[in-house]
């Protein structure tokens, strides 16, 4: 039997999150961790029941971006209870869009909400697992999804002043943390505007149905994408799901 390959994704209980889940799942001699903030949820219950390939287990944990112990906790479950001794692959998904605010318009709790679960939680994640990715035998990677929402250069020319600065916040850690970390590749996905709930409430505001790509379409290239990684080829850089590389 091939050595397992052990995935962990958070927000995995819907939209990109579920997305990749089900891809992962699918490949046999694969570990997946869905993290989520309640996996009583009947959504976070249903993901028991996905089509897994041969060998391959799906583990449920809980994590809660705004929560500041939730992913050190969940790292030691997976240790303690599911005997999870590394992790190959961490992609934090998990984000909210609350409104989308001109820069003069900006509430500061809006904004301290969204920096909360959409960049404090990315940083929280990447803390608790890194050790558990220092184990890995299969060059471990830290895929955290961005945005061009987040981009200095071709910004989207809509008001989107909470989500944008906290995905630009985002990017910059990622870099960081690729240039810190010489044995792990970091990389941001950018899934492009997917209709998910986030995204298809952004077409409704600002009239973008015509360019909304589907969640299947995006998670196939993410897929692709990071199946085929590799430090060299992307580490400190942000990948379209189409392969190619932004520009920030």
């Amino acid at each position: 039997m091939s050595q397992t390959t052990t995935v962990l994704i958070s927000g995995a209980n819907r939209g990109l999150g579920l997305g990749l889940l089900k891809r992962f799942l699918l490949l046999p001699n694969h570990t997946v961790i869905a993290a989520n903030r309640d996996p009583a949820n009947p959504t976070s219950q249903a993901l028991n029941d996905l089509p897994k390939g041969e060998g391959s287990r799906l583990i449920v944990v809980k994590v809660d971006a705004t929560s500041e112990t939730d992913a050190l906790s969940a790292v030691k479950e997976l240790q303690e209870k599911h005997g999870i001794k590394s992790l190959d692959i961490v992609i934090p998904n998990a984000a909210i869009v609350n409104g989308s605010p001109t820069v003069a318009e900006v509430d500061l709790e809006g904004l301290k909400q969204h920096m909360t679960t959409n960049v404090y939680g990315f940083l929280l994640l990447f803390q608790a697992t890194r050790e558990l990715l220092r184990k890995s035998t299969k060059a471990p990677m830290l895929a955290p999804i961005g945005s061009t929402a987040g981009f200095l250069n071709d910004q989207p020319p809509i008001p989107n002043s909470y989500y944008g600065t906290t995905k630009a916040a985002l990017h910059w850690l990622a870099v960081r943390a690729a240039a810190e970390e010489p044995w792990l590749n970091v990389f941001v996905l950018l899934p492009g505007l997917v209709a998910t709930d986030m995204g298809t409430a952004a077409a409704d505001k600002f009239g973008f149905h015509e360019i909304l790509e589907t969640v299947d379409s995006s998670c196939d290239g993410m897929f692709k994408i990071i199946q085929e990684t590799s430090r060299e080829k992307h580490s400190g850089k942000c990948v379209h799901s189409d392969g190619r590389i932004g520009t920030w």
